[in-house]
């Protein structure tokens, strides 16, 4: 029995979410000298260019719709990735950024719950805790399917095309505000980064 289109995008999802987390992307920021202003900006850019990507690819109609709506995540979710690389860099904290707080920023408004146990506030600092592969991939299972969840009603939203992608491109702008405050709320505080588990100690033979 083949997969339905809400089932298929639920797989696409997860897989495209680990595939962003293996390429953290550069950043050419520098540490400002008012980092909450060049992050604010960064911000404001970044939203503006998620809502026009993602009303663009809300246009085409009908069976087109399920089609188009895998691309339009990943479009801006590129979008977003490099807003945060290019917050973290005005920050001074580019070279501290990991897959884990990649996937915070991203998704923390998305699916709190998938990645409460990744990066943890411990009063004014953050600890970022050093994920296995099989956290990461748990953690983007329950974010795909949140985000399925969404893409159901959009897929069905677009049967209106011109209102689907006003709909659209305003939601991004809109996402797109609060992967940016997630962001700036992290790299304006003081992080700590969990030590890896010690190694038990290797016995050698008499």
């Amino acid at each position: 029995m083949s997969e339905s289109p809400p089932d298929k995008t639920a797989h696409a999802v997860t897989q495209a979410i680990l595939g962003f987390l293996g390429q953290v992307p550069e950043s050419q920021r520098e540490l400002a000298a008012s980092p909450a202003d060049a992050a604010r900006a960064i911000a404001n850019a970044a939203a503006s260019r998620a809502a026009t990507t993602a009303g663009v690819l809300a246009l085409p109609p009908g069976p087109l719709a399920w089609a188009t709506i895998l691309p339009e995540i990943i479009a801006v979710w590129k979008i977003q990735a490099q807003m945060v690389s290019d917050i973290a860099a005005v920050f001074g904290k580019r070279a501290q950024l990991s897959q884990e707080q990649m996937l915070y920023c991203l998704f923390r408004h998305t699916a709190a719950q998938a990645v409460r146990d990744l990066v943890v506030r411990v009063g004014e600092r953050y600890l970022i805790k050093k994920a296995s592969y099989k956290t990461l991939e748990s953690a983007a299972r329950k974010v795909g399917l949140k985000i399925t969840q969404r893409a159901v009603g959009k897929g069905i939203s677009r049967l209106i095309p011109l209102l689907s992608a006003v709909g659209v491109g305003g939601y991004a702008w809109y996402d797109t505000a609060r992967v940016a405050k997630t962001a700036i709320d992290l790299f304006q505080s003081p992080i700590d980064h969990e030590l890896p588990a010690p190694e038990p100690p290797v016995s050698l033979p008499n």
